[in-house]
């Protein structure tokens, strides 16, 4: 497959895209003709319910040498380390919690070999809430792909970069990027440059939408425009396949004779893409006191209540920090909402120890947490004037569910036990004068 596929994208969150590899295989006029172009069949993919309103309905026509079903039947496979919501395992403490970043792979391991669940949250069977995993891959998956039909995949690349081979066609990825793959799409991942770990949020619920502005009005935050899609590009080529699928919590496999990425022409709004965090449009104060962090959410998946996520995506990336008379750090807080927090480069203006680039921690619901005591020693007797915050970018994944740690990630070694440490040495400063 040429680089071409990745350079050249289709642009635009959730437009009707369009794409062919050879010139006529796209039907025009019609979807579904009794004959298509070049022989192919015409296979609808849906990621929404057919009767969901125009503008959330999600589904892509493509057209492809064999359909799907041209396989061989599931039989299931050890999952390795890879759980799913409910986690039932373990219990879930209320603990604040914090790892270091997961060692990459010593032997040969592929994406799916790689993959470990950190935490879940609501249940994969009721299309609730999410999952929480580590990729770790040193090897390309080769003669395997990999798909989840529980649900979409946000890739945040952490370290080394690699391409996404899917059904739609090719994009390459790298740290500061994100690659998001609907439910029930076939890829497989090939590391590019030397060993690559990263984060992935398994969203089982509503499939990610761009937040709402509100009053901030007609431009901000995410645009539309800067989300890339891929062309279509196929493979025409015989021999054993396997398919791993991610089906109720547990992994199947089938064998095909051919490979699944062989659509040569798609159209539709349900397809693999990218976006470029470096072009988050950020907002924020110019007088006093902090916006709540939602002005940094880029997608959201939404929950039938209003204004309460499913999950939401959302970044700490460079800014500028200009509050007058103002505790510039995140204040301390006791949230409704649970928040899982990793990071891609750099320090977290709240954490500037023991929080490093591959590390995550859990904050769950009304689990009381704030900045560590030497943060907030520098933070209220600093000199106020005009901040960047250069070279660091933090993600938060924030959901309405409680998130419960899998059993792995409770014992393992990288778990810091004394995390609540940093917050030891915050002191008594009240003595009774305004």
């Amino acid at each position: 497959m040429s680089n071409d596929a990745a350079i050249n994208g289709l642009f635009g969150f959730n437009n009707e895209h369009q794409t062919e590899a050879l010139p006529g295989a796209l039907p025009i006029g019609q979807f579904n003709p009794q004959r298509c172009p070049y022989g192919l069949y015409a296979e609808q993919f849906s990621t929404s319910a057919f009767t969901r309103p125009r503008h959330e309905n999600r589904r892509t026509w493509t057209y492809r040498i064999r359909p799907s079903i041209a396989m061989g039947d599931f039989s299931k496979i050890d999952k390795g380390q890879v759980r799913s919501g409910p986690i039932t395992e373990v219990d879930c403490p209320p603990n604040v919690m914090r790892w270091d970043a997961l060692p990459l792979p010593t032997e040969a391991t592929d994406f799916i070999d790689g993959l470990i669940t950190i935490a879940a949250n609501g249940d994969v069977r009721g299309q609730s809430g999410m999952g929480i995993h580590i990729y770790l891959a040193n090897k390309d998956m080769d003669n395997r792909s990999f798909y989840s039909a529980d649900g979409e995949l946000l890739f945040i690349p952490q370290l080394g970069a690699f391409n996404a081979i899917t059904e739609m066609g090719e994009l390459s990825i790298k740290p500061g990027e994100i690659l998001v793959i609907p439910r029930g799409i076939k890829f497989k991942i090939e590391p590019l440059d030397g060993p690559i770990r990263g984060y992935i949020c398994e969203n089982y619920g509503s499939p990610l939408e761009l937040a709402e502005r509100g009053p901030a009005g007609a431009n901000g935050f995410a645009n539309q425009r800067d989300f890339q899609y891929p062309h279509a590009n196929f493979e025409e080529t015989d021999g054993e396949h396997q398919i791993i699928a991610k089906f109720c919590g547990e992994f199947y496999q089938a064998k095909q004779n051919h490979s699944p990425f062989d659509v040569v022409a798609w159209v539709g709004n349900s397809a693999p893409y990218k976006y470029d965090l470096s072009r988050f449009n950020v907002l924020n104060t110019v007088s006093f006191d902090h916006p709540d962090p939602s002005i940094f959410t880029v997608l959201t998946s939404p929950s039938a209540e209003a204004g309460v996520a499913n999950v939401d995506f959302v970044i700490f990336p460079p800014r500028w920090m200009v509050a007058e008379n103002t505790f510039r750090p995140p204040w301390y807080h006791k949230n409704f909402m649970s928040e899982f927090m990793g990071l891609i480069e750099g320090t977290y203006d709240a954490k500037e120890k023991g929080f490093a680039p591959g590390g995550m921690s859990l904050h769950n619901c009304m689990t009381p947490h704030g900045p560590e005591a030497d943060v907030f020693d520098k933070a209220t007797n600093a000199e106020l004037t005009p901040q960047r915050y250069e070279n660091t970018m933090a993600f938060m994944l924030e959901s309405r569910y409680v998130i419960a740690p899998t059993k792995f990630a409770l014992n393992a070694p990288q778990r810091q036990k004394n995390y609540l440490a940093c917050w030891g040495d915050l002191k008594k400063h009240f003595n009774g004068q305004p």
